[in-house]
């Protein structure tokens, strides 16, 4: 099993995900002041350890991997859905790839097939 960070981390990484979300404002929020007084009310002292410190622990941990995870996954969706219908080299664009050009520059494949046709005289 992978160790778990130490709590004043887990701690500022929530908080850092509730600033990117609510702005500079955050610490009026309702969120704001209910992750303090959980972390305050499960803070370690030397006179007690218990196994509710270390289900509160990984809880704030299970909740900023929650946090991380749909800010990601919101970056990703505007990243990849927020245009509409895209054009072909666009879409070969987001995977990195060009599309392939004739010589001479002539992107129009769908006129050199017909021209071709034409002068052969099978249009």
């Amino acid at each position: 099993m992978a160790t778990m960070s130490s709590p004043l981390r887990v701690c500022r990484g929530i908080l850092k995900e509730l600033r990117v979300m609510q702005g500079p404002s955050y610490k009026e929020s309702l969120a704001y002041s209910y992750v303090m007084d959980q972390f305050r009310k499960n803070k370690v002292t030397g006179e007690r350890y218990c196994r509710a410190q270390q289900e509160a622990h990984h809880d704030s941990h299970t909740y900023l991997c929650l946090l991380e995870s749909t800010r990601n996954h919101l970056y990703l969706h505007n990243l990849y859905h927020s245009k509409g219908e895209r054009s072909q080299e666009e879409a070969a664009g987001l995977v990195g790839l060009r599309l392939p050009t004739q010589p001479g520059g002539i992107k129009n494949l769908t006129g050199v097939w017909q021209a071709g046709l034409c002068h052969r005289g099978l249009l």
